[in-house]
């Protein structure tokens, strides 16, 4: 068969192209950089095409965040190991492997003037903090016990950044003044600082910093009136200005709360219904002479027998006979954690595990930990969560909530729940 010539013309034209097609692509090819052609990485991420074996270490069924925990405690506790006594490490929050494309975050919302109380209780907590953190006790890696304590530590502390960022962001801003140290213990030999916030150990944590100050062998020797009424600590605000500020920026500072109704129960048991020199005459004598209708002459001539409603009324009236006390004042006024950035937030609650933790890391002697026995009124049981709702089950709702109200920013700023169901 004859091809015809216009077919043949047309075959020739369409292979030249082909022709000309396949060397422009191989002279590409040779004038490209090959280090284009390798994928590109993202930072932290590795490319790997072959398929990981299942980590020896974890469980049948483990999932792959077991994967991410148990190479980030192996990082932790490698770098660790080669760590010096004083670098301080930072154990990361969350490794991030995989971050969603176009991921944004969150604008800040606008303050909310007259409803703060729409703040959720927990907020997200940022990966990689850059606030300075404690390092491990020694040269000890860190167990899980220790993260954990670690990141409660990070969480409570950005809750409290994030409460006092959205609604005390003008506290920052202002000078530190003696007042704002006032409750505030120094211990020099460890280069702690302790803010006292009374009914949440304090007698024992003064016991604690005798002990670590060189003033006394055991805790157990230490008595009640020798904690509070000697001078053997000294308090922040009795050094001068360059001294506040030397010791604000290099010791460790530390604050335990407490969860606000019982603190106040606790406080109100110890103070009005046990004999009381001072809180009786001063206080009692006021509260009954404004609240208590046809007081007896003896109740006003003692100032004994003060009833938990009544010390509600006291503490909810903006024009109270008599002035606010440490032992029911709000955290955030005695310690001022909005102007002072603290190194570490305890809880009453889980006082053991924070207080030897705390001990730990500020390489205390090993013998020494933190008190259990109760200070006063040692036969009586402690005030606790069924205690103050017996207390508070005395009050009207109305009075409920404006208590709330009146604690609401320690409970903001500490994430402490609200105590009853019906608050708002």
């Amino acid at each position: 068969m004859t091809l015809r010539p216009g077919t043949m013309r047309l075959a020739c034209m369409f292979s030249s192209i082909l022709l000309f097609g396949a060397a422009g692509l191989l002279l590409f090819i040779s004038l490209q950089d090959p280090t284009e052609l390798a994928p590109q990485h993202m930072p932290g991420i590795k490319f790997n095409i072959r398929p990981q074996k299942p980590h020896k270490d974890l469980q049948p069924g483990s999932s792959h965040d077991g994967d991410v925990k148990v190479s980030t405690e192996r990082v932790t506790q490698d770098l660790s190991s080669r760590t010096p006594r004083d670098l301080k490490l930072q154990v990361p929050d969350q490794p991030q492997l995989y971050p969603k494309t176009g991921a944004r975050l969150r604008p800040r919302q606008r303050r909310r003037r007259l409803l703060i109380k729409k703040m959720p209780a927990a907020v997200a907590i940022v990966a990689n903090s850059s606030s300075e953190t404690l390092a491990p006790p020694g040269h000890q890696a860190p167990d899980s016990h220790w993260v954990k304590l670690h990141r409660s530590q990070q969480e409570r502390k950005q809750v409290m950044r994030e409460a006092c960022a959205k609604y005390r962001a003008s506290s920052s801003r202002r000078p530190v003044t003696p007042r704002h140290v006032s409750r505030i213990f120094v211990e020099d030999r460890h280069r702690v600082l302790y803010c006292e916030v009374p009914k949440v150990g304090c007698s024992n944590w003064k016991r604690v910093l005798m002990v670590l100050a060189g003033l006394a062998s055991s805790t157990a020797d230490i008595q009640h009136n020798t904690v509070h009424y000697s001078s053997a600590l000294k308090r922040l605000d009795t050094f001068n200005r360059q001294g506040i500020l030397h010791r604000l920026g290099t010791y460790t500072k530390m604050l335990f709360v407490r969860e606000p109704f019982e603190r106040l129960v606790s406080a109100f048991r110890d103070k009005f219904e046990h004999p009381n020199s001072y809180y009786h005459p001063v206080f009692g004598k006021a509260i009954l002479a404004r609240y208590r209708a046809n007081a007896s002459r003896e109740a006003l001539r003692t100032g004994s027998g003060v009833r938990f409603p009544e010390f509600i009324q006291y503490l909810l009236d903006v024009h109270r006979p008599v002035g606010m006390d440490i032992h029911w004042d709000h955290v955030s006024r005695l310690c001022s954690p909005c102007l002072i950035d603290y190194d570490f937030v305890g809880k009453f609650e889980s006082m053991e595990d924070d207080a030897n933790f705390f001990l730990s890391l500020i390489r205390a002697p090993h013998n020494l930990t933190f008190p259990r026995f109760k200070d006063r009124h040692s036969q009586e049981a402690r005030t606790t969560s069924r205690i103050t709702h017996q207390y508070f089950a005395q009050l009207s709702a109305l009075q409920r909530q404006r208590t709330y109200d009146f604690y609401y920013m320690d409970y903001l700023m500490f994430n402490y729940s609200k105590p009853f169901a019906d608050l708002y």
